[in-house]
C-alpha cells in the first residue's frame, strides 16, 4: 500500500499534530485498569513521537482526588473504582510511560478528566494558535478515549488520521469493530493508516 492509498486526502503538511492519548503508567503496569496492549503498542507510538517529537501532543488521564468531585454517573463511576482515584494511587502511576516520556520536552503534555482529549484545559487553544487542522491519533482505549477524542476530532473539523498500529485496547473485538467502523462509517472524516505509511505521508 502507497501512502497515497492509506491516506486518500494526500500527504500530511505543517498543520499537523501527533496527538496521543493516555499512554500512561497508569495503564500499562498492573493496575485494574491494565491494558495488555500498551507494552505492545508503545513502541510503534515511540516511531511517531520521535520523527517529530516537537508536533507532538501527549494528555494523561488524571482522575479525581474522590469520588464525590465529580457529578452523576462520573461520581459512580469513581464510586466503582476507589482504588484509582488520586487519593488513593500512587502518583507515579500518572507519568507517561518511559519510553515516549523522554520525549517531554519538546512535546507537550495536556491534562484531562474526560474520556475525549478535548477535555484538557488549554488543548483547543493550542491547536488553534499553530494553526493546527491535521490530527494523527495514537494510544489508548480505542474504543473509549481514542473513540472520544477522535469523535471530538470530526465536529470540530480536523482532518483525522488514526495510526492503526499504535492504538490498542483491552478487548481485541471492540478494537476491531471501531477500526471497521472507522472505515465503513467515517470514511470522509477519518483515515486509518499504519505507522509507516503516516511516516511517509509526513516527511
Amino acid at each position: 500500500m502507497t501512502p497515497d492509498e492509506a491516506l486518500p486526502f494526500g500527504r500530511l503538511g505543517d498543520g499537523t499534530v501527533h496527538l496521543c492519548i493516555d499512554m500512561q503508567e497508569l495503564f500499562a503496569q498492573q493496575t485494574p485498569w491494565h491494558v495488555p496492549w500498551a507494552q505492545r503498542t508503545s513502541p510503534s507510538v515511540r516511531r511517531l513521537v520521535r520523527h517529530r517529537p516537537a508536533d507532538t501532543i501527549f494528555t494523561r488521564f488524571l482522575p479525581p482526588r474522590h469520588s464525590d468531585e465529580l457529578p452523576g454517573s462520573w461520581r459512580r463511576y469513581y464510586t466503582r473504582w476507589a482504588e484509582m482515584t488520586r487519593g488513593m494511587l500512587d502518583p507515579r502511576l500518572l507519568a507517561l510511560v518511559p519510553m515516549l516520556a523522554e520525549f517531554v520536552p519538546p512535546a507537550l503534555v495536556f491534562d484531562k478528566h474526560g474520556y475525549s482529549a478535548f477535555t484538557a484545559p488549554g488543548l483547543g487553544e493550542r491547536l488553534r494558535a499553530g494553526a493546527i487542522d491535521t490530527l494523527i491519533l495514537s494510544g489508548g482505549e480505542t474504543d473509549i478515549c481514542v473513540l472520544a477524542t477522535a469523535l471530538g476530532a470530526v465536529d470540530r473539523g480536523y482532518r483525522l488520521v488514526l495510526a492503526e498500529d499504535a492504538v490498542c485496547s483491552t478487548s481485541d473485538t471492540t478494537h476491531e469493530d471501531l477500526l471497521r467502523l472507522f472505515h465503513e462509517r467515517f470514511s470522509q472524516q477519518i483515515e486509518v493508516a499504519p505507522v509507516d505509511q503516516i511516516l511517509e505521508a509526513w516527511p
